[in-house]
Order: structure tokens, then sequence, then C-alpha cells
């Protein structure tokens, strides 16, 4: 889908700019070419608007590496949405280090951000920029301008798919607001286009929105596995769901464990399967056809050749090589010298250097397990976890490093892991039933039994253990360590709170504040507390 973004981006930008500028910026397209009266006239440029809304998720702007951004600011590789979401969903968290000084990216390893920070600022820009974007193709879709435009039968049929996993990537983004922001600005295509300030959205009333616009279209989207790979369908839905349901208790005050656990019942009963691949082979760049991909889903595809961006999965191959490793081993000419991992998060692995458990994916050669100074690459263990080879280690499509491999947002590992969760919390199911699912994922990493568990390890803490173990990387620790009560004012790690051994910090730091520039100009916000 990602070819086919092209002139009508022009328009959808420019709409969205004036549903959010002043009234005295009027905007008009040059000599009128393009408006809503003739962006439409060819039927595939309801496919390119749905592609450019996927697409925002891998790229930065309509032109790639860089050039056209979405976005003016920070540069188009920091400025990528999922490169945005990965820092500030690992940083702060055990499992991540930077050793880059950029701005100020190192306040978000050491969780002592306000609400300046660039990077939080400009996440909170592109989520909104994404809703917007979702928002002018639901109000460009409606049933009255399809009758105007002359829509077919046949065409109307595919744009309410499309519909559908408009509103799931919207559902997506607003998850990502009230998990990051909790009382974000709202906006949605019932608003009028124009310049107006939205009013601000409290964190419960967020959930109920998302609860109730993900039911509605359960059963309008694709069923479960039946849509092209890295589209949304039925199963990305309920797994959606599911992730709401589990943290609605830190989202809303009330728990609704039972119900995160029948929508992981939905999405495991669909047909999915435990990849019977070695466990590295889901992060390598054919993980889209290695076996990798019965497991999958939902995934953010990226393509060497057509999805070139420095954020991404640009990033997350190239940052994690430096020191003594060989760049051509991950497929990629040099490597950025930047993330590298802490002495807890390498605890988690029994015999870590040489571990049985085949997800301890530790680069320990040069380097140290302390890390004494945050700005060395050699200070900490590097982490192999996403390649840009293929299963017989040739490298991706393009010479120059964009990577193949395709980002996991969701997949069914997750999933065994939230059931197992949900019923420890009291949710429903049963211990047997998470027992396995649990084994399968061990047996995997193991390669065969000696890594499984019985009942009298199946508690609260293994949990919250095993999902670093098996999901490490994968944009999930900070909202587990946060539900599990570890990420403030109790969990301790190096360099938390910008001490060496580290230290607990404040717990507002469990919400991310409203940026200061969205204040300044938008009097309906308030901001989180403690910022």
């Amino acid at each position: 889908m990602y070819k086919h973004v092209t002139k009508i981006l022009i328009f959808f930008a420019l709409s969205f700019f004036m549903n959010s500028c002043d009234n005295d910026l009027d905007l008009l397209p040059e000599d009128d070419r393009l408006t809503s009266a003739n962006a439409f006239d060819e039927p595939e440029s309801y496919r390119a608007f749905l592609a450019k809304i996927y697409a925002g998720i891998s790229l930065s702007g309509q032109q790639g590496p860089a050039g056209q951004p979405d976005l003016l600011g920070l540069d188009e590789g920091f400025s990528n949405y999922l490169r945005l979401y990965w820092k500030l969903q690992e940083f702060p968290t055990d499992e991540a280090v930077i050793g880059w000084d950029d701005g100020t990216i190192r306040d978000l390893n050491f969780q002592n951000w306000t609400a300046g920070n660039e990077f939080i600022s400009t996440m909170y820009a592109r989520i909104m920029f994404q809703v917007g974007l979702t928002n002018e193709f639901l109000r460009q879709t409606t049933p009255e301008l399809l009758d105007s435009r002359g829509v077919d039968a046949s065409l109307r049929e595919q744009i309410q798919l499309f519909r559908a996993e408009a509103r799931f990537m919207r559902a997506l983004s607003y998850w990502h607001m009230i998990d990051l922001y909790a009382n974000p600005p709202f906006v949605t295509d019932a608003d009028p286009l124009g310049a107006f300030l939205p009013s601000q959205i409290q964190r419960a009333d967020l959930f109920a929105f998302l609860e109730s616009e993900l039911i509605e279209i359960e059963n309008q989207i694709v069923p479960a596995k039946q849509n092209e790979y890295g589209r949304a369908d039925r199963a990305a839905v309920w797994t959606l769901l599911a992730k709401l349901y589990l943290n609605a208790e830190v989202y809303t005050g009330t728990p609704r464990y039972a119900d995160a656990l029948e929508n992981c019942n939905k999405v495991i009963n669909a047909g999915y399967s435990i990849a019977q691949v070695p466990y590295k082979n889901l992060f390598l760049a054919d993980n889209d056809q290695n076996g990798a991909q019965v497991e999958t889903i939902f995934s953010i595809p990226f393509d060497g050749l057509q999805t070139q961006s420095f954020g991404g999965m640009t990033f997350l191959v190239h940052a994690p090589v430096g020191g003594s490793m060989d760049p051509a081993q991950y497929g990629i000419n040099g490597g950025w010298f930047g993330v590298r991992t802490t002495k807890v998060f390498v605890a988690q692995f029994p015999n870590p250097e040489n571990s049985p458990d085949g997800r301890a994916q530790f680069y320990t050669d040069g380097q140290n397990l302390e890390i004494n100074s945050i700005s060395l690459f050699n200070d900490g263990y590097a982490v192999e976890k996403f390649r840009n080879v293929d299963v017989n280690g040739n490298p991706g499509s393009d010479p120059n490093n964009h990577p193949d491999t395709d980002f996991p947002m969701f997949r069914l590992a997750d999933v065994y892991l939230m059931y197992a969760e949900a019923q420890l919390r009291g949710g429903g199911g049963n211990e047997a039933t998470s027992l396995d699912y649990i084994n399968q994922l061990r047996q995997r990493a193991y390669g065969n039994t000696n890594g499984n568990i019985t009942s009298g390890d199946l508690n609260l803490n293994f949990i919250l253990a095993e999902r670093s173990r098996e999901l490490h990387w994968e944009a999930h620790r900070r909202t587990d360590l946060i539900r599990f009560g570890q990420f403030s004012s109790q969990g301790i790690w190096p360099w938390k709170g910008n001490v060496p051994q580290g230290t607990t910090t404040e717990p507002f730091r469990d919400l991310m504040p409203i940026p200061a520039n969205d204040l300044s100009v938008n009097p309906n916000l308030v901001q989180n507390p403690g910022y």
C-alpha cells in the first residue's frame, strides 16, 4: 500500500493544518489545482489515503528518508512515530540506555524530564497528526460525499472496510495518548474544519470512547487473518481491546481483567500459533515470510526500498551496533554506537553470557556489564535483537541499509502473557491454560522443555519478568512497569533518577507532561499533576 502515497497527500496535509491553525492564516492550494472537489477523481485515491495513515507510523514525511516532512521541528529521523514511541516506552526503563547527548534525550533515561522535553512534545504532536489524518479520511468518506462523487457499489464496499481500519488506527494512536499523557485534547471527525481550540478529555472518558469505538468496528473490519499483511483486522481490534482492559485499573481506577481475558481468548481462537522457529527469526529481515508471520497479529512493515526513514527500524537496527560488533552481521555498513541495556535486564536470564534461554541476545565482547558512564557505548551489554539479514544471513534489499525488518506491534506471545496475567489477577480462565501458554514460549526459547515452569513458579512477579524476557525492546516495558507499580516510586535500575546505581523517582512520572507549547496556545488544557 505504501507505494500509493502521492499527489493526494498535499491536500490531506493542507486539510489537517487548516483544522489546527489560526483563523487569520488562510491557506489555499496554489492555483486551486488540488481540492476536495478533485482529490478523489481517481478511485485509487481512497486506498492511497489509507496507505498514508498506515505509513504515518513508519515514515516521517512525503519523500523519505528525509525531505517534505509531516512535522517541522525535530530532525525527521528523530520525529518518526515509531522511533519516538519506542524511546518513550524503553528509555525510561531498565531495558535500554542511550549514549547520545542529543537535546534532552538523556532525561528519558534519568526520568527527570520537563514539559519542555522535545521528544515528549514531538511524540504528542505526531499522535495528533495521525489523529488528524484519520479524522480527515472519515470526513471525506461519508455516504453523502460518496453519493456526490458517484462512487459505485463495489468501491463503496471497500471504502467501508477502509473506514473501519482508519478508526482502528485512530484508536491505536489515542491508546498511545491515553497511556502516555492521560488527558489530551480530543478531536474526532465530528468536529468542524477550521480554527478552534480542542477541549481536553479526561482519561476515563477517553477510555470509554476507545472501548465503544473498538467494539463498534469489531464486526465492520475484515475478519481475523483475512486482510493484507500489515493491515488491521478483527484480531488487531481484539488485541487492542485486551490491552485497554488489562490497563483499565491504571486508566480508570476500575479493573477489567475478565474483559481482557475474554478478548485474549478471541485472538487465541482465531488461528494464530507460536512460530516454530528460533526466537531470533522473529526479528530478521524476512520476518514476514520465514515462519515468524504465523504469530504476527499486527505489524508495522518496513521495506528497504519503499519505506526509507532514519526512524523506525533503521534506528532499531543501527543504534544498538557499536564497539567490536561487525555491522555486516546485522546487514548494515556501520553502527551508530547508541543503545545498550542495563545489568538489571541482563539479570533476568540464567547465565546471561551463554544462556540456555535463546532470548538472551547479548553481545558482550568488549562490553562492560556495569554502566559507569552512560556516554560510553562499551558500558552496558549490547542487544542483538533486530537485524537486517534473513535466516541465511543475506542482507536486506537496500544497499544504504534501510531495513526490510518489520516491527511486531502485536504478536501472539504477548496475548498469551496477557491471558496469564489477567487470569492471575482474577479475570477468569484457569492456571493450567496459563502454564501451557507460558511453557510454549519457554520451549521455543530453550529449544526443549528444560525451561518449563510449574504452578509454584506462576505469580505476578514472574509474569513481569517473563514479559521482559519475551517482549524486550518491543515498546511494552514502560506500560508494564506502571501496571505493576514498578516504574517510578519503586523499581530501581542503573541511571534511573540520574544516579549511577539508580534511585526511585516521583510517582507523577507515571504520566508524561502535556507539552508546554500546547498549554501556551490552548487555554482549555490543564497540565498533568507534578509538572
